[in-house]
């Protein structure tokens, strides 16, 4: 079973990421690739920096960030391969909780639909 986290984060109020939070978050990596788990991994680029594109009645528009509505952005992903949801639970609670108090943060865990 493939199941990708979602890493939620309010651009204005997160804080920089320290050098020990680095060396944490590297310290869980680290352990899901060894355990096999981890298939992939990554941070994305600012909001400000992002296109969106809409499609609605058959028109399409684009649409350049910063988005003033985004209250919320996926700041980064990860993409476990585990033998059940419960097991990619245990791995996304490890990761979030390298994240100190200073961080309000979600992750959402969704299963990848497999090839039939």
């Amino acid at each position: 079973m493939r199941y990708m986290m979602l890493i939620h984060v309010d651009p204005t109020t997160a804080p920089e990421p320290d050098e020990a939070m680095f060396e944490q978050v590297g310290k869980v990596i680290e352990e899901m690739t060894k355990a096999g788990v981890l298939l992939d991994t990554n941070g994305l680029r600012p909001v400000t920096e992002a296109t969106r594109i809409s499609q609605s009645g058959g028109k399409q528009t684009m649409l350049d960030g910063p988005f003033t509505e985004s209250k919320e952005v996926v700041g980064g992903y990860c993409i476990l391969q585990t033998k059940s949801k419960d097991e990619a639970i245990e791995w996304t609670s490890r990761f979030l909780g390298v994240h100190g108090p200073e961080w309000d943060i979600d992750i959402e865990i969704r299963q990848i639909d497999e090839p039939a």
